[in-house]
């Protein structure tokens, strides 16, 4: 734990809302009531960003902005997504639905598609009265996902470089050749010369805009990076020194892991010179975590110039500011690459929270959360309504006491080969991993899954199916079918 800050009363909601069952509503996002005396919101969304921060424990990591970030708010260590793919993610995200109630699986899903009524997270502000401004990178997965949560936009940058932002003679002409080019490059360019760092301008500007305008401001700043191609400037990359990267400590598949629960790592492989069979070439393996790395370097920094503009424009101290990772992302664990599985490497994810007035400044909190929290906590740290549907949990309380007791459990899914396929159900509990894979046609099981984190913290050995843990296997399929209502906190007077 961090040394604690100041000990004053939040200033903006001490109330825990509870909820009881579903309570699903529908409602358009174009309302026109008046906002109170509401705090602002600053929402940092980053693709792929795994918890590998030097806030996190990672010294290794120059991630400096992120990192200030951390000391004047909390450090939520064991934050989870419910799908390890993108547009599921942020659904969940934006709707404060689960994976059964968004029927998202898929990162191709589109929102609307799905859930054409749902009433999204800056839609709920902009129906209160506040002006939602998007500046993208990506906030939703989809640009149309967001049509009616905004007051303006979402602003989308110009001049990204050729294909997927390749800027360099090389890179270009593998993109032509191979359709998706190489999954790096590192030119001596400006940090503006790639998208992100055009978004983080477009963001600076917006806050100068938003200084001056009568209502409090919903932004949200969605970067891409360190999304593959893992392509940032030079001297990001001269932060890594190849001599100084190694491949992860658990460079092996988990011994007796079912074969549902690795992939193939096909969005890596759609790249110019990583094999379409096999394992990744140990001097390509590591070119690519030295490119992950110089790449959350770089969107440290743009955050950071984000950051210093809120501070500058003399917003830091009304706005609440929310950092949030879309799911992790495996740079060689498990002898795999990118995400789509159901183990922590992927579902755990960086998540910091600073709010006006709040008590828990600079200090970690080992609750467990999940990304449909933040809807239900952001209405209520900005004294909205809740939510018109949502089925998640305000953390409002641990923002004054991090140590409180919170959920037993998380939850989360992923779906291999469409509705005809395999499902993989998971719980997180404090010290268990635990996944139930089940065909969808049938409904028979396939597989089971269990990891010790006391004793295996990377998932290494799948203890399902051995003796001694027949009746813990019992008792935590009890868990993943009583679901997210029987994992609630604790009633208690705040």
């Amino acid at each position: 734990m961090r040394r604690p800050g100041s000990s004053s009363p939040l200033l903006l909601v001490s109330v825990l809302v509870l909820l009881s069952g579903l309570g699903v509503g529908c409602g358009q996002e174009n309302g026109t009531s008046a906002a109170g005396p509401h705090t602002n919101v600053l929402l940092l969304l980053v693709d792929d960003l795994r918890p590998e921060l030097g806030a996190y424990g990672h010294e290794e990591m120059v991630t400096p902005s992120i990192d200030r970030l951390a000391a004047t708010g909390l450090t939520f260590r064991r934050a989870y997504v419910h799908q390890a793919v993108c547009a599921p993610s942020r659904i969940s995200l934006l709707t404060g639905l689960r994976p059964d109630s968004t029927d998202a699986h898929h990162y191709a899903t589109k929102l609307r598609e799905v859930l054409p009524d749902a009433v999204t997270l800056p839609g709920h502000f902009k129906n209160h009265g506040y002006t939602t401004v998007g500046v993208r990178g990506k906030i939703f997965h989809h640009a149309e996902d967001g049509t009616g949560a905004w007051s303006r936009g979402p602003i989308q940058v110009e001049g990204e470089g050729h294909g997927r932002g390749y800027l360099t003679e090389a890179a270009i002409a593998k993109s032509k050749n191979s359709g998706q080019g190489p999954p790096f490059e590192s030119p001596a360019v400006p940090d503006t010369a790639y998208e992100d760092g055009k978004v983080a301008s477009r963001a600076v500007e917006q806050l100068r805009r938003l200084k001056e305008g009568p209502r409090p401001f919903f932004l949200a700043v969605g970067f891409k990076k360190p999304h593959l191609p893992f392509n940032a400037p030079q001297k990001y990359w001269d932060l890594y020194p190849r001599d100084e990267v190694q491949l992860p400590a658990n460079h092996s598949p988990p011994e007796n892991a079912p074969r549902w629960a690795l992939t193939n790592y096909g969005e890596l492989r759609n790249y110019a010179d990583i094999p379409a069979q096999g394992p990744v070439p140990q001097t390509t393996a590591i070119s690519l975590i030295r490119g992950y790395r110089a790449s959350v370097s770089y969107i440290d920094a743009q955050v950071g110039r984000v950051l210093d503009a809120l501070a500058e424009n003399g917003l830091r101290e009304n706005t609440a500011v929310v950092l949030w990772g879309d799911h992790g992302f495996k740079i060689g664990e498990h002898r795999n690459w990118s995400k789509h599985t159901n183990f922590e490497v992927d579902t755990r994810i960086p998540l910091i929270v600073r709010a006006p007035g709040m008590s828990a400044v600079g200090e970690d909190t080992e609750a467990l959360v999940e990304t449909v929290d933040l809807y239900p906590t952001l209405t209520d740290l900005a004294s909205l309504p809740a939510p018109p549907q949502h089925q998640g949990q305000s953390f409002v309380p641990l923002l004054e006491a991090p140590a409180r007791p919170w959920k037993e459990a998380v939850f989360g899914q992923y779906r291999r080969g469409g509705p005809d396929g395999t499902l993989g159900r998971t719980v997180r509990t404090d010290r268990y991993r635990y996944v139930e894979w089940v065909d969808l046609p049938s409904g028979a099981g396939q597989a089971r899954e269990l990891y010790d984190h006391r004793h295996d913290p990377w998932e290494n050995v799948n203890l399902a199916g051995r003796g001694p843990y027949a009746s813990l296997v019992d008792s935590l399929s009890a868990v993943l079918r009583d679901g997210w209502r029987g994992a609630t906190p604790p009633v208690r007077d705040q």
